[in-house]
């Protein structure tokens, strides 16, 4: 099958599942449109506004689309070939992951806007809600762990895709200047936006084509910024504490708004080089069952090694934290919640289609960073003509850190809250205490084991992903069933990603009790153990929920 033949089932399929499946568990719900939103009740024109569902469904979009689909896909397909990533992407995207996001969405509108967390408070007591944040905390922790060493390893190595040019130059370096100089530019932007006010349109048309600016500027500048893998996770860390506690003004809302556009190029250029590239698909569409002698099992690992590109519970706490403060009419959570995680799903297809089509010689020891910024890189290339192929690889690898960054400044930022929450740390010195523990903990973990370990943590950072998602889904099932609603449609997914994550962590912990096991793995199973004593509780809790009471009054007599 050609490339872009496939890349039309796919679309087709989504399409499809967005009208079909999409609109049924919209109907479910019964959105309706004369209940007033959180959004109207209390709207005060800063975290309470009611959003038109275009700008709006962009603003989440960009939120939520960040580097877990790109990198996941990639790294299934170098273990397993594309067919099964494939496969998973589309099924596990418009039945488990939309309903996912739809979902938490709808049933924080319904209880006034309320975190993820506070619903599983409401529906299975205080002692839940609590499990429930720590389960997210440490969750939050793998997050920045798992995006902190790949991009480490990206800025530190780079690829030698681009050797042969004619100036002196190193793809790491040159990546790691282009979104040092990023981030730069998203602080001025955020200072002019503060005490010049110029109007938007402006701003767009001066800070996009810098944002392109400082691309081409990183090639020329390859060897200014060359550090180690290890020195640059200490510097990335670094930036998480910092940016943790910048006014979102300052760098929160430029960073995000300039993303956007590198988001939509990136997808742009995705979609000219599946359609219009000619490009050949050379790595073989299955691999085997299982990855370096039967370490690597296509079941489970297959499923929490896409993580975000199929189903992301971290969704969950975009659509409950800032989008439900601002769905203006019950009905835009269906474009918004579902729809967005359809065109992630999408993301996810453009990243694996840059697997796709390079070799496997070309592909042997590189990471998602370098891979995505070649394959990328060859689609712009496309539009942009051969001679433009340094600047093309880079935005490509450059807009993978750029959505690296803007996940391990929210999920910093996420962490800190809950720490605060946690301990009542309200002061501003508990701010600082709690955001010191959230990127202390990742250091700590990096430091102990060895530079481009990302694979060991992206597997736990991917079922913790996975399975927060089926903990927020039994949530919202407790709450139709309590509601005399059916919830078919969110406990057999509940269910499924309840076995798979699970099964993850079993066997995460046993790898961890082997004699051969390294440090990595050692401290991997320690995670896996608490993570799997957590969603034991909180999913037991939720089955309690759901039984009839004459079946747990029998129980408790016998």
């Amino acid at each position: 099958m050609s490339l872009p033949l496939l890349a039309t089932v796919v679309l087709v399929a989504l399409f499809l599942g967005y009208r079909l499946y999409g609109g049924f568990v919209a109907r479910q719900y019964a959105l309706d449109d004369d209940a007033p939103t959180p959004a109207t009740r209390h709207d005060d024109g800063v975290d309470f506004v009611p959003t038109r569902p275009f700008y709006l469904l962009g603003q989440h979009f960009s939120a939520i689309a960040a580097a877990g689909p790109i990198a996941g896909p990639i790294l299934a397909a170098q273990q397993f070939g594309w067919l099964p990533a494939l496969v998973w992407i589309c099924v596990g995207v418009v039945f488990i992951g939309a309903v996912h996001d739809l979902s938490t969405l709808v049933a924080s509108v319904r209880h006034d806007a309320r975190s993820i967390a506070e619903v599983v408070k409401v529906q299975l007591g205080p002692r839940a809600g609590t499990a429930m944040l720590v389960f997210i905390w440490v969750a939050l922790v793998y997050v920045v762990v798992a995006f902190t060493d790949v991009t480490a390893s990206t800025f530190g190595q780079g690829d030698p895709e681009l050797a042969g040019l004619t100036f002196d130059f190193h793809p790491g370096g040159a990546v790691a200047a282009a979104s040092t100089m990023y981030l730069l530019l998203a602080l001025v932007m955020g200072l002019v936006e503060k005490y010049l006010k110029p109007k938007l349109w402006l701003q767009t048309l001066v800070f996009v084509p810098a944002t392109l600016g400082v691309v081409v500027l990183g090639t020329r500048l390859s060897t200014l910024i060359t550090l180690s893998p290890t020195a640059w996770g200490l510097w990335i860390l670094a930036y998480c504490f910092v940016a943790s506690l910048t006014p979102v003004w300052l760098l929160l809302q430029p960073r995000g708004y300039l993303g956007g556009f590198v988001l939509y190029l990136a997808i742009g250029a995705g979609v000219v080089g599946l359609f219009f590239g000619g490009f050949e698909i050379q790595q073989p569409a299955f691999k085997g069952f299982t990855v370096d002698g039967g370490t690597g099992v296509l079941f489970p690992f297959l499923f929490v090694t896409i993580a975000c590109g199929a189903c992301s519970g971290f969704h969950g706490l975009v659509c409950s934290g800032t989008t439900s403060k601002q769905i203006s009419k019950e009905s835009h959570c269906h474009p918004v919640g579902y729809g967005a995680m359809l065109m992630e799903g999408f993301v996810a297809v453009i990243a694996l289609a840059t697997v796709m089509v390079i070799s496997t010689q070309e592909m042997t020891g590189k990471g998602p960073g370098s891979i995505y910024g070649i394959g990328l890189g060859r689609f712009f290339a496309v539009v942009l003509g051969q001679q433009h192929l340094a600047f093309a690889i880079t935005f490509g690898a450059m807009a993978f850190s750029t959505f690296v960054f803007d996940t391990l400044d929210v999920s910093t930022r996420l962490g800190r809250y809950i720490l605060q929450e946690l301990f009542g740390w309200s002061s501003k010195l508990g701010g600082y205490a709690a955001t010191a523990v959230t990127v202390g903990t990742p250091m700590a973990f990096l430091l102990v084991a060895q530079p481009g370990s990302w694979k060991s943590f992206w597997t736990l950072f991917g079922t913790s992903n996975q399975l927060l998602a089926a903990l927020s889904l039994m949530a919202v099932s407790v709450w139709l069933h309590r509601q005399g609603k059916r919830s078919w449609y969110t406990l057999a997914p509940t269910a499924f990603v309840s076995v798979v994550t699970l099964s993850s962590l079993v066997l995460q912990v046993k790898d961890a009790l082997s004699s051969k096991a390294t440090a990595v793995q050692q401290v991997n199973g320690v995670v896996a153990l608490a993570l799997l004593v957590l969603a034991s509780y909180l999913l037991t809790l939720g089955v309690k929920a759901l039984l009839p009471t004459r079946v747990l009054a029998r129980s408790s007599a016998s």
